[in-house]
């Protein structure tokens, strides 16, 4: 089977609002930093924007895991950049590195998840600590852009 790029997902900043969930675009520029227009208040203002950050990356397993334990995620809820389809989630470690087009990526670090998940109308504040519990290791994996260009909904992705 091979893997692809399900939903590319970024949300502009929003004064008042954190960035989720992020808005589906069919296609997207991305830079060293990250998608173009994509704004992560945790990234830029607590990691000065760290490139090892620049993109989150979630396979959509999680999501279809997610939804049959009862909770309704949709793609950009978790506040992925990128859900791509045909790749099992626990295939995703540190230093591998995918090409989507010219872009050039490297998985470097799992993302935990935090308090912003809240604003998921199905989560809350009372079901915000189960929500954490749930997604534990399951929210994402960064990844630092090595390579910028352009990406697509729909366009194939290669482990390099």
């Amino acid at each position: 089977m091979s893997i692809s790029v399900f939903k590319i997902n970024k949300k502009p900043k929003v004064n008042g609002e954190v960035g989720l969930p992020k808005i589906n675009v069919n296609t997207a520029e991305v830079t060293l930093l990250g998608l173009d227009g994509d704004y992560n208040n945790f990234r830029k203002m607590k990691k000065k924007n760290d490139p090892n950050m620049g993109l989150l990356i979630l396979s959509y397993d999680i999501i279809e895991n997610l939804n049959s334990e009862g909770w309704p995620v949709a793609p950009g809820d978790l506040g992925e950049n990128i859900t791509l389809t045909g790749l099992n989630y626990n295939s995703l470690k540190p230093k591998q590195k995918y090409k989507i087009g010219a872009v050039i990526f490297e998985i470097t670090f799992i993302c935990d998840p935090c308090k912003s998940l809240k604003v998921l109308p199905y989560v809350g504040e009372n079901g915000l600590n189960d929500f954490i519990k749930t997604t534990m290791k399951r929210r994402g994996w960064y990844a630092k852009v090595l390579e910028p260009g352009t990406i697509n909904n729909g366009d194939l992705v290669s482990l390099i």
